[in-house]
Order: C-alpha cells, then structure tokens, then sequence
C-alpha cells in the first residue's frame, strides 16, 4: 500500500508560488524581454500563475506561452507507437528574450533537456531561467533549477504528485511512497 505524505496544501502553494516569483525578480532579469513558458501540463498553469504574480511585482505584462516537448523526448519509442502530441503557442518571438522555463517538478533533467530543444527550435534566446515547484533530486542530467520553491531528496520508490484545482479539482502537492505490493503508480 502506498503512504502519501503532504508536502503542500493549498495556502503552502500560493506562499511557494510568491516565493518563486520574488526569486525570478531576483535573478535581475530585464523585465522588457521577460516571457513564461510552461511545460505541458502542469508547468503551464504555475506559468500562468506566476505571471499573475510577475505582471502585480513588476507592473508590468509578461507574455506567457506553453510549450509540448513531446517530439523533443528521448525515450518517444518507448512511450507509445503513436505518441499524444499537445499544442505549442508562443505568442511572442523567442530571440533575443529572458524565458523563464515553468515546471512542477524536476526529476532526472530529461523533461528540461527536451523542453530546451524545443525552445531553441523557435529561436535563440537570451538567457533561460529555469523554475520549478519541486525539486526531487535524483538527476540523469545535469541540470539544475534557477529557482526551486521545495528542494527533496527522493527514493526510486517515490513519486511527487502536484495536483492543481484547474485540472484535478484538489490543490496540493504529495510525495507518495510506493509499497513493496505496489506495481505502478
């Protein structure tokens, strides 16, 4: 049987959300050339969320777009014969901006590799920052986030699960411990 244990509610989420925000700003990026890319699926409504909060910091309106590195992937054989592909929409044009790439969690690095092919596809920008919900360790790749509102340390026999009220109907986010009579999560 699996154990949950609650690492977010709803009222940690909107406070890592701020923090998250403020660390961005920290990081002195030029809020001119400033863009939000979310990763589908979740990193795209902690995109939206941010900029919530960015637009009210910096009185100002930064695009947002939304981004599916499905193509992008390095195991796509081993997903699916035919891969679900989502909709890229970046409204704005790619050279020369500050992106901030938004994810819920980083895991192996292999999501971000993907997702940086993918924005390179569409031009070169300035500088990428990388923001993520949780950061849960255990990397194949070296990458690491600019901006982390949770940093743990993760077992194989441990998932994160961020679940947001947009798409699941709950807001909060878990880390969930696989029992030995668990096949999957």
């Amino acid at each position: 049987m699996s154990e949950k244990k609650l690492l977010m509610d709803k009222e940690a989420l909107a406070y890592a959300l701020d923090r998250m925000a403020e660390g961005i700003l920290a990081l002195k990026p030029d809020v001119g050339r400033l863009a939000l890319v979310g990763i589908r699926t979740r990193g795209i409504n902690l995109a939206e969320r941010l900029k919530t909060r960015l637009d009210h910091l910096c009185q100002c309106d930064v695009p947002i777009g939304a981004l599916d590195i499905t193509l992008y992937r390095d195991d796509l054989s081993q997903l699916a014969s035919q891969p679900l592909v989502g909709e890229t929409h970046l409204a704005f044009g790619v050279e020369g901006r500050e992106i901030v790439l938004v994810d819920d969690v980083l895991y192996t690095g292999r999501t971000v590799r993907a997702a940086l092919d993918a924005i390179v596809h569409y031009g070169r920008p300035q500088r990428i920052i990388l923001a993520v919900l949780v950061d849960r360790g255990n990397r194949e790749y070296p990458i690491q986030p600019d901006v982390a509102a949770v940093k743990i340390e993760t077992a194989p026999n441990q998932n994160v699960q961020v679940r947001l009220e947009e798409l699941d109907g709950e807001e909060h986010v878990l880390l969930v411990t696989k029992g030995p009579e668990d096949t999957h999560f």
